[in-house]
C-alpha cells in the first residue's frame, strides 16, 4: 500500500481531476451532512491507482459528527470512500456503461468510529481497511452489499481490541445519489467481535445488526464502532444468543451460502495410481484446473456472505492496470437461495464416486455444523472453495434443483469440484455426531469422523498438517 498522507478537499491536483460528475455527485451528499465541514481532512495515496498505484480509492473523506444524544448516537469520526464508484466517466478505472444502472461497482464504503475524549483529528487507520476492502472488491469483481460479513482474524485497527470482523450495512445517513455515470449507495462498515461475527455466519448479518442496533455500547441506532469495547452483545445479554440467534436460525436457516476455505477431498473408490484419480489434488500431482464456467459458477455460490479467512487471503492487485481484458459486466450479489450455481458445464465429464475422504482445517471444520443445520435442513447448499486452489466442496440437499450429485449417485465429481447430496436423516445423524464441533471449547486435532455405511470420512486437521497437504 502506498504512503498515505493527509490533505484536505481544497487542495487539489488540478481542476480538472478535482471536479469531474461522479466525485462532484458524492461530495454533494457528504456536504449536505457536513455544510459546515467544506473542506474535510482526506486521506489519498500519492499515486493514483490508475497511475499503476496499489490503492483503488483516491481519497477517504473525514468528518466530525457530533451525534444526536437524545437519540442515543454518540458523537464520532465519519468516514466516506472515493472510488469503488465511477468518479471520472472516462474509463480510466471503471468501464462507463451508462446512467441507467450503477456506477461503477454501485457503492462507497463508510465507516462510523467513536471518537474518543480529547480526539482533535480522526485517527486515519480506518483508510488502510477501506482499502483493503477496495483491492478485494477489484479483484474478484465480486461487490459487497447490506447483511454480508468480512472474516478479518485481527484488530481492525491492530491494537488489542476485541473488535476483529466486520459486518456491512445501509449508511443510517447517506442517501443512494444519481451521477452521470449511473447509481452510488453507500455501505457502512461495522467493527464486531468473534462472537457477533460467529452468529452471523450461523443466521443471518441483518439479524446481528439489529441486535447491535438495540445495545447502545455495541453501536446503537447508527451502528458506531467503539474499539475499546470488551463484551459481546451475548456477554450484556445472555438471552440474545437462545431466544434470539438460536431461534432465528431454527426457523429461518442460515443465509451463508458459502466460504473461502482450507480444504481437500479424497476419491477413495479409485487406486492412487488411476490417471484420473482426483487424489491428485491434495498428494502432489499436477491437479486438474476448473473450467472458467466452473470457475464462475462457484464464484456465483460464494457471492452472497463471503468469508476472507484471514488477512493475508485478501488477494493482492496488479498495478498493470493497461492491457488486460477487462469482464463485461460487473457481478452484483447473489442471493443465497439460488441454486443455479451448481449447474456444470455440459462439455465436462461428471463422475460418480463409492467413497470419499473430506479434509477441512479447524476453523472450517466447526462451520459444518452451520451447513447441515442452517442450510441443508432448510432445502440449501452450502460450498467451501480452497483458498490453495480450484478445489471445492458442496455439500447439498435434495431439495436443490440442478446438482450433479443424486440420490442414487451423492457423490459427484465435476473436474477438482466434489458435490455430496445429504439425505434430510443422514443430516440429523451427522448433526449428533459433529456435536462437539458446535462448541467454543478447543478440539483436540487431529479429529476424523466416519459413516462407513455410506462411505463417507470427514478428518479435521491442523492448519500445518494441511498446508503440507497442498505443497
Amino acid at each position: 500500500m502506498d504512503e498515505l498522507r493527509p490533505t484536505t478537499g481544497a487542495q487539489t491536483h488540478g481542476l480538472a481531476s478535482i471536479f469531474p460528475p461522479g466525485l462532484q455527485a458524492i461530495y454533494g451528499e457528504c456536504r449536505r451532512l457536513y455544510p459546515e465541514q467544506a473542506n474535510p481532512l482526506q486521506v489519498t495515496a500519492i499515486v493514483k491507482y490508475w497511475l499503476g498505484g496499489p490503492d483503488p480509492l483516491d481519497y477517504i473523506s473525514m468528518y466530525r459528527n457530533i451525534g444526536i444524544q437524545p437519540q442515543d448516537i454518540q458523537e464520532h469520526w465519519h468516514y466516506v470512500s472515493f472510488g469503488l464508484s465511477d468518479l471520472y466517466g472516462d474509463n480510466r478505472v471503471h468501464e462507463f456503461t451508462g446512467s441507467d444502472g450503477p456506477s461503477g461497482f454501485g457503492f462507497e464504503l463508510t465507516f462510523r468510529l467513536k471518537r474518543e475524549v480529547g480526539e482533535t483529528a480522526p485517527p486515519t487507520w480506518p483508510a488502510e481497511l477501506m482499502q483493503g476492502l477496495a483491492r478485494y472488491v477489484f479483484q474478484s469483481e465480486n461487490t459487497f452489499c447490506s447483511g454480508d460479513h468480512v472474516s478479518w482474524h485481527s484488530p481492525l485497527d491492530n491494537s488489542e481490541s476485541r473488535i476483529q470482523h466486520m459486518l456491512l450495512t445501509e449508511d443510517p445517513q447517506m442517501q443512494p445519489v444519481q451521477t452521470p455515470f449511473g447509481t452510488v449507495s453507500f455501505l457502512q462498515i461495522v467493527g464486531v467481535c468473534t462472537e457477533e461475527l460467529q452468529a452471523a455466519q450461523q443466521w443471518n448479518g441483518q439479524g446481528i445488526l439489529e441486535l447491535l442496533r438495540g445495545v447502545h455500547i455495541a453501536g446503537g441506532p447508527w451502528l458506531i464502532t467503539d474499539m475499546r469495547r470488551g463484551e459481546t452483545i451475548f456477554d450484556i445479554d445472555p438471552h440474545l444468543q437462545q431466544e434470539r440467534v438460536d431461534q432465528g436460525i431454527e426457523t429461518e436457516g442460515s443465509n451463508l451460502s458459502g466460504v473461502s476455505a482450507k480444504c481437500v477431498w479424497d476419491d477413495l473408490s479409485r487406486p492412487p495410481e488411476d490417471e484420473e484419480d482426483t487424489r491428485s489434488i491434495c498428494i502432489g500431482a499436477q491437479p486438474r484446473r476448473l473450467s472458467d464456467k466452473d470457475t464462475e459458477q462457484i464464484r456465483e455460490v460464494l457471492r452472497k456472505g463471503l468469508e476472507f479467512n484471514s488477512k493475508a487471503a485478501l488477494p493482492p492487485i496488479s498495478s498493470q492496470r493497461h492491457g488486460h481484458e477487462r469482464p463485461q459486466s460487473r457481478k452484483d450479489s447473489l442471493e443465497s437461495e439460488s441454486s443455479a450455481a451448481i449447474v456444470p458445464h455440459e462439455l465436462v465429464r461428471t463422475r460418480q464416486l463409492e467413497s470419499v475422504h473430506l479434509k477441512f482445517n479447524e476453523e472450517s471444520g466447526t462451520l459444518l455444523p452451520l451447513c447441515l443445520r442452517g442450510r441443508l435442513l432448510h432445502g440449501r447448499h452450502f460450498t467451501y472453495k480452497s483458498i490453495n486452489g480450484d478445489t471445492a466442496i458442496t455439500f447439498v440437499s435434495t431439495g436443490v434443483e440442478g446438482a450433479f450429485a443424486t440420490e442414487e449417485h451423492p457423490y459427484a465429481a465435476h473436474g477438482p469440484w466434489l458435490q455430496i447430496l445429504l439425505t434430510e436423516e443422514f443430516v440429523e445423524q451427522m448433526l449428533g455426531d459433529l456435536q462437539e464441533l458446535n462448541t467454543r471449547e478447543e478440539t483436540k486435532l487431529p479429529k476424523e469422523y466416519s459413516w462407513p455405511e455410506k462411505k463417507l470420512k470427514i478428518s479435521v486437521l491442523p492448519d500445518s498438517v494441511f498446508d503440507n497437504l497442498l505443497q
